[in-house]
């Protein structure tokens, strides 16, 4: 048996991603519900915001494809008054991270510009790796 590989920023930087899409998706999808509602002429609103959602979308599907191949699993996703708590397992390792609505807010904001086409050069962290940086 090899040994067990601790859970690296990488892993983080995916589970992050895991809680942080799907809340992307449903607010994409509430805003376009609202703009069919609200607008005069709501369709090119809603087909940009659809577009965003279909890149969201593959995203996760490929996040989850990420961690399924690392051995990642999310088992348990807690909203509180502060935040998100998720429990993960890793490798054989168990953790934990909360994400603040703050962070949420800040980091859905900066994803959905990105699945929305926008330049999202000016967000970027210098520390994060490169092979981390989000591209669009």
């Amino acid at each position: 048996m090899g040994i067990l590989e601790a859970i690296t920023t990488e892993d983080r930087h995916y589970v992050k991603r895991y809680i942080i899409i799907p809340l992307i998706i449903a607010a994409f999808e509430r805003d376009s519900r609202y703009i069919k509602e609200h607008l005069k002429t709501p369709d090119p609103y809603v087909d940009a915001i659809k577009l965003a959602t279909e890149r969201a979308w593959a995203d996760l599907r490929e996040v989850k494809k990420h961690c399924f191949f690392k051995g990642l699993k999310v088992y348990e996703e807690k909203r509180t008054r502060l935040g998100i708590l998720a429990k993960f397992k890793c490798r054989g390792y168990e953790s934990k991270m909360e994400l603040r609505w703050e962070y949420i807010a800040a980091e859905a904001s900066i994803m959905m510009r990105k699945y929305m086409g926008l330049d999202i050069s000016s967000f970027y962290d210098p520390t994060l790796p490169e092979q981390l940086k989000e591209r669009y």
